[in-house]
């Protein structure tokens, strides 16, 4: 199953690569170096295809959770100054995604949507330090009747291009469903209240609407 915003993309994709194909066998001579664009064709569309999978998850809907919104690593997990909508410390967990990583997002919570923007900017790598304020990204919170606000910010990388957001403000929203997309990469950041119970570790592999990254319970 692939995600919508990659039909575009994919269907062009098709097309510019089979003309070069078409192009190539009336054109050239040599069986091996039209059949090496042929491999070389195929190969760059399976690559640009995996970008846009988007497979079934079955978020275990829970107040007290947390869920991953992306797939990836977490790279960060500290406490910092949220300065855009909290103007206070949070604790900041970060999931980098990789090119072969699904680049849906999905709400970590369910709740209500309460703020909602995009912010036009850079396109520096992602582990850079000020990638998180200086790149382009959106910023979504989330008010859920468990945990608070939640914030998540979708930010762009070297690659990233665009960033879709489809929270809007007021709307209530399903824990695990679609959020939005990264195309072709990045990162997303969560900022949750302090003292909330972190359940993910540096350099531990998650699965978005799946994955719980932290939750509220005392026990």
């Amino acid at each position: 199953m692939f995600h919508k915003e990659g039909f575009k993309i994919m269907t062009l994709t098709a097309i510019i690569l089979i003309a070069i194909n078409i192009i190539s066998y009336s054109l050239i001579e040599t069986y091996w170096i039209k059949f090496a664009i042929l491999v070389a064709t195929v190969l760059f569309f399976l690559l640009i295809v995996q970008f846009f999978r988007n497979p079934q998850r079955v978020t275990d809907h829970n107040d007290e959770h947390i869920v991953s919104p992306v797939d990836g690593k977490v790279v960060v997990i500290e406490e910092v100054y949220e300065k855009e909508y909290f103007k206070d410390k949070r604790i900041q967990i970060s999931i980098f995604m990789s090119p072969i990583n699904v680049h849906v997002t999905r709400h970590p919570v369910g709740g209500k949507v309460t703020f909602s923007k995009y912010h036009p900017g850079k396109f520096l790598v992602a582990w850079h330090p000020k990638s998180s304020e200086e790149n382009e990204r959106t910023t979504v919170v989330v008010k859920n009747p468990r945990i608070g606000e939640i914030l998540y910010r979708q930010i762009a990388g070297a690659l990233a291009k665009r960033i879709v957001n489809y929270a809007e403000t007021g709307t209530e929203v399903v824990q695990g469903s679609d959020s939005g997309f990264i195309k072709f990469g990045s990162r997303v950041d969560v900022f949750v209240p302090l003292g909330t119970k972190i359940r993910v570790d540096l350099n531990e592999k998650v699965k978005g609407g799946m994955s719980v990254i932290a939750d509220v319970k005392t026990e």
